[in-house]
Order: C-alpha cells, then sequence, then structure tokens
C-alpha cells in the first residue's frame, strides 16, 4: 500500500476503463453544451457520440476552469487521511487552470505541514499525457516511491507525442487557432493541418498536406520516424467520433509498428470543442518533442 495517492485530471482523456481497473482518481473538468454545465467524466453523463453528434448539430460547446474551492474538496480528504499527493496536470500553455491548484496546494500544505503535494506540469494534453499517467501508474503500482515518480514524469514528458489531424477547420477557426481566410482557403483546397503538442506545451501545426489520406501517412510516418522502442509504452489512436478513420489508422500503423500495442479511445469534450467531431491522432512515447 502506497502512502500517496497518484491523480490526474479529465483533461488527459484517461479512459474510463483504465481508470477502474487502476483506480486512478480524476478531477473532472467543466465543458458548457448548450447552456447547461457538465462535467468531462469520461464519458459517463454524456456520451462522446452524443456530444459531438451535438456538435454537428451546431451546439457551440465551451470549455472554463475550476476554482480553488473545488479543488481543495479533491485534495484536502486526501491529506487529511495521512496520504501525500501526486498530481500530474494538463499543460499550464494550454489553460491557467494550474494556477488554481498551485493556490489550492499552497494553503492546504500550509494546514498540513506534515504532508507532501508533488504538482507536475506535464506540458501534455489528451493521450499524451493519460500515456505519461499510465507509466506513472506502472511505477506507483510497483512501489516506488513519490519523487521517483513525479521526477521520471518530469524527465520523460517531452517524449510523450501527439499528431492530430481535423476534418473540418471551422472549429479552429472559432477557436481562434486559425484565421477565417486560412480556413476558407484550407476548405477548398482540402487542406488539412497537422497538429502536435510542442515543447513548450502548446499545440502547434506541424505541416499541412492535401486530403484525409495524406494527413493518415503524415502521422504513420511521424510515428515511425520518433517511436524508438515499440514495446515500451501502448500507444493510443483517439477519435472524435471518427471511429472508421481510427481503425484504418490503426491498421497503417501496424504495419509500420508490428510490435507495439495499440487502443483505440475516444477524445473528450474539451480536445474536441477546440478540434471538431472527426478529429484523430495518434499518442506514443518515443523521440522528444522537436518544436
Amino acid at each position: 500500500m502506497q502512502d500517496y495517492i497518484l491523480m490526474t485530471d479529465s483533461d488527459s482523456d484517461l479512459p474510463y476503463a483504465l481508470k477502474v481497473e487502476y483506480d486512478i482518481p480524476v478531477v473532472y473538468m467543466p465543458y458548457t453544451l448548450e447552456g447547461k454545465e457538465y462535467y468531462d467524466d469520461l464519458g459517463q453523463t454524456l456520451d462522446h457520440k452524443s456530444f459531438y453528434d451535438k456538435m454537428r448539430q451546431g451546439a457551440h460547446p465551451t470549455t472554463s476552469a475550476l476554482n480553488e474551492t473545488v479543488y481543495e474538496e479533491y485534495f484536502e480528504p486526501i491529506l487529511s487521511s495521512g496520504k501525500d499527493i501526486l498530481f500530474l496536470a494538463f499543460s499550464s500553455q494550454l489553460s491557467m487552470t494550474i494556477n488554481a491548484i498551485r493556490a489550492t496546494r499552497e494553503t492546504l500544505l500550509a494546514k498540513y505541514p506534515e504532508r507532501k503535494f508533488i504538482l507536475v506540469d506535464t506540458l501534455s494534453i489528451s493521450g499524451p499525457q493519460t500515456l505519461l499517467v499510465l507509466k506513472a501508474n506502472e511505477m506507483y503500482r510497483a512501489g516506488e516511491p513519490i519523487e521517483k515518480v513525479a521526477q521520471w514524469v518530469e524527465d520523460n514528458k517531452l517524449r510523450a507525442q501527439a499528431y492530430f489531424t481535423v476534418e473540418d477547420l471551422k472549429y479552429l477557426q472559432r477557436g481562434g487557432r486559425i484565421s477565417s481566410t486560412a480556413a476558407a482557403l484550407g476548405t477548398l483546397l482540402d487542406l488539412k493541418p497537422i497538429l502536435t503538442e510542442t515543447r513548450e506545451g502548446k499545440l502547434a501545426a506541424a505541416s499541412k498536406v492535401r486530403g484525409r489520406k495524406k494527413a493518415l501517412s503524415f502521422i504513420v510516418d511521424k510515428a515511425v520516424e520518433c517511436v524508438t522502442d515499440q514495446k515500451e509504452s501502448i500507444g493510443l489512436v483517439i477519435h472524435a467520433d471518427a471511429l472508421k478513420d481510427a481503425e484504418t489508422l490503426t491498421a497503417m500503423l501496424h504495419e509500420k509498428l508490428p510490435e507495439m500495442t495499440i487502443r483505440i479511445e475516444p477524445i473528450g469534450p474539451v480536445i474536441g470543442t477546440h478540434a471538431g467531431p472527426g478529429t484523430v491522432a495518434f499518442c506514443f512515447i518515443g523521440k522528444e518533442r522537436t518544436l
């Protein structure tokens, strides 16, 4: 039995089945859809397909941050029970949410000075964050101490990578990631930006290709270039209600990386809000990010 708890947030898109299997506590992040606030409980309250169906029908979901009071409700019972906390947070460069965690941490450590509360900024979101959580959980279950697990994540977080392709540019435009002119021209020319998570923990375009087929091929090529050990970690093909393309991408990856275990999992509402239905990505641990 460990003397600390390993936690993360739902912006990791940690598959619900794995959350349950490994009993990983998850902070559920809020989003609003059709005027109603939800908490991203990994597809349990509102399943992922229903979320994307609503987007296709014209709904404009928004995401928001949690305040310190809510974080205290998650963290204080753990510290008061005599356990320490290792929290793996989604990238500080994609939201100011981590500042609320830092403030909560300071408040609670003042109240429980004998406890440890280690916060790691993973510089990731969605699948890459999940892969770091799963590797950390593997060490956690093996009995490794909190400092060693935290240090592994710090040392390896830039090796967690993702390459995304979107189906419709209007969602990137709506989120301010591309201009209306770029969206219109890109749609006309069938240009597909390939997004990746950068060394700074931001999302940026790694390339642009014409057509969905070339976009999937580009993702496969990047995986072959960057995966160093096919058995070190699982690969995650994640999708925003685009199962057919996710299965196609998985088959393409299996041809090039036959020894790698690859899971197909859904993209949650946070990335989904900004990238839109039809988004597909491959996430893996390999070489360090170069962008």
